[in-house]
């Protein structure tokens, strides 16, 4: 059979948008072993004084997020802020009604900034507009951002923080159209609160970026008549609009599950329409942009028929074990988000530890990188700069959801030392693909080197006993003449192409 074909051409004067640094956040939330035996567990021997563990942090550096949001999600809906500030011994256990467990506020806003400051990511606060409101956004956001001199920012400092947290993004709430949802609200009665908080909260710091809760997902009932009157209700007072989503073979359609993408990307298409609907309509030239803040793979497997005991703490739940598979298809995602940058500017993982996350962990034990930790790495590592416009020709797999689509899933992002990077994935299960990278435009083609993540076995994953399963490894099949590239992607993989002057 002869070999099938794609190929791609850019020019670096032609460009989608500039890469936003929020881009590749990501999310802890207060559920299951995320927080409590992943990035915290004070008796841990890696643990620091503040009691996060030190094999987490070095980790999570090296995967790279840029800002992280917290604590919720399904969690802040019910959450009481006030509840995880202060003396340990005196904080309250509470009934968390969100994954029917028992918080116990060991770790609350000032542990979540020292995580934040020690591995040097952006904090992304939610506030609950679920079973609380107004005041109680106004007063987290005293107590995090005023300097001093009034009673909640003075107890800030009394609590060991002397300087303002200086919290810049905020989430006016989580999913709240969800049924799920404690405190679920109709479009309009969100719409109202959203905006008043918002309005608020700006009179303390006009210079916030703020995030209004889109449908909770594409497969909505209201999807886009809820973002359509929400923000008709808080256009003018908020940044930003949420998307949520996630992806899974879970009737067993394995080449839709490749192409999930195409969900994202018409998702993404019917966002912004309805954004800009509302825009024209108020005759504003502001722009509302996306923050994708809850977006990965996930099996979603039933969590009210887990094994552990309603109210325990910080059982194993949600607990994903991503396969080689998987993480390409979190590639293909990676690459849409970057695709879309122009009006995608703010994203996040969820979530980043144990809890469908690319890092896990054992309760005392080590700490190791899932098969997604590897995309979103190289993403954040080398996917800094200008997203460039790419042409491209690629043969095509057939898949029910979405008829034929490209098996060539790529995009291309020009750094500022003169460099561009090439993500590419295969999504064709069976079928490798020779990749012909046309870059004449670029001044000089100097080195090129690609990396690629596969495997013969696509449910091979990394576990406690074989970390290093499923990994990035030279692929070694590039070869450059005359400013054209070449390379083998093999059948289902993840690659990354780095081409230097």
């Amino acid at each position: 059979m002869a070999q099938r074909q794609a190929r791609i051409a850019f020019d670096p004067r032609f460009t989608v948008a500039d890469v936003p640094d929020r881009l590749f956040g990501s999310f802890v939330e207060h559920l299951g072993r995320c927080v409590y035996t992943g990035i915290y567990e004070p008796g841990h021997p890696t643990a620091d004084a503040a009691g996060l563990r030190g094999d987490v942090l070095e980790l999570v550096r090296e995967l790279g997020p840029t800002m992280i949001r917290y604590p919720g999600g399904n969690f802040v809906s019910g959450y009481r802020w006030e509840d995880g500030v202060g003396p340990k011994q005196d904080r309250p256990r509470r009934l968390d009604l969100a994954w029917g467990v028992t918080e116990t506020n060991q770790f609350g806003l000032g542990e979540f900034m020292k995580f934040c400051r020690a591995v040097g990511v952006e904090p992304n606060m939610a506030v609950n507009l679920g079973t609380r409101g107004l005041q109680e956004a106004l007063d987290l956001m005293e107590y995090a951002n005023h300097p001093s001199g009034t009673a909640l920012s003075d107890l800030r400092r009394s609590h060991g923080d002397e300087e303002p947290y200086g919290i810049k993004l905020w989430c006016l709430g989580n999913e709240m159209d969800g049924p799920w949802q404690i405190g679920q609200m109709t479009a309009t009665e969100y719409g109202r609160i959203a905006d008043q908080t918002a309005r608020a909260m700006r009179m303390i710091d006009p210079s916030l970026d703020l995030v209004a809760c889109g449908s909770s997902s594409r497969g909505m009932p209201t999807f886009g008549s809820w973002e359509a009157e929400v923000l008709a209700n808080c256009y003018k007072s908020v940044d930003f609009i949420s998307a949520h989503a996630y992806y899974h073979p879970g009737d067993g359609d394995i080449p839709s599950f490749m192409a999930s993408a195409q969900d994202m990307e018409l998702f993404i298409d019917g966002v912004i329409a309805t954004a800009d609907a509302v825009g024209a309509e108020l005759k504003t030239d502001k722009k509302i942009n996306i923050s994708f803040d809850e977006w990965n793979v996930w099996y979603q497997q039933d969590w009210e028929k887990s094994e552990h005991a309603k109210w325990v703490e910080a059982p194993r739940q949600l607990e994903d074990r991503y396969s080689a598979m998987d993480a390409v298809v979190f590639g293909s995602l990676l690459i849409t988000l970057l695709r879309r940058a122009d009006r995608v500017t703010a994203a996040c993982l969820a979530q980043l530890v144990n809890i469908i996350g690319p890092i896990m962990t054992e309760p005392g034990g080590p700490a190791w990188r899932q098969t997604t930790f590897y995309p979103f790495a190289e993403a954040s590592r080398h996917g800094r700069g200008k997203v460039l416009r790419v042409s491209a020709d690629s043969p095509g797999f057939d898949t029910d959801k979405y008829g034929e689509v490209s098996a060539l899933h790529s995009v291309a992002v020009a750094g500022e030392d003169g460099s561009v990077t090439v993500f590419a994935v295969n999504r064709d299960l069976d079928r490798p693909l020779t990749l012909t990278v046309d870059a004449g435009a670029l001044e000089s083609v100097g080195s090129v080197t690609c990396s690629t993540l596969t495997d013969e076995d696509p449910d091979a994953r990394n576990t406690i006993d074989d970390q290093n399963r499923v990994v990035s490894v030279e692929n070694k099949t590039v070869t450059t003449e005359d400013g054209t590239i070449s390379v083998e992607l093999p059948a289902m993989s993840w690659n990354t192409i780095r081409i230097r002057p």
